[in-house]
């Protein structure tokens, strides 16, 4: 899969209030970057606690659910984009339908 945009996560694990998040979000981009992914259910397989909302948006619970991350899929040209990484506690002033 082709992530879009790497940068979003490396400003976030950079901000010395997230930095425990590097470690987790590292491991999510490596695995998504070499995962093939057609179809929700194929995110399932790999993430038992990713949550599909909508047709196209998956959260993922990264570090023992301290952080969500949203992100959209286009399954069809293979491509991620990151919408939002966060706390669990912003995660619920969103609303990651829309964001």
């Amino acid at each position: 899969m082709r992530i879009i945009a790497r940068k979003t996560l490396m400003d976030f694990w950079e901000n010395p209030k997230y930095q425990d998040s590097e470690q987790p979000l590292r491991a999510w981009f490596a695995e998504v970057k070499a995962a093939a992914w057609n179809c929700p259910n194929d995110i399932k397989e790999k993430y038992k606690s990713a949550s599909r909302i909508g047709k196209n948006r998956a959260v993922f619970n990264l570090k023992g659910n301290t952080y969500r991350l949203v992100v959209a899929i286009r399954y069809e040209y293979k491509l991620v984009f990151i919408r939002f990484i966060g706390t669990h506690q912003q995660y619920d002033k969103i609303n990651a339908q829309e964001i």
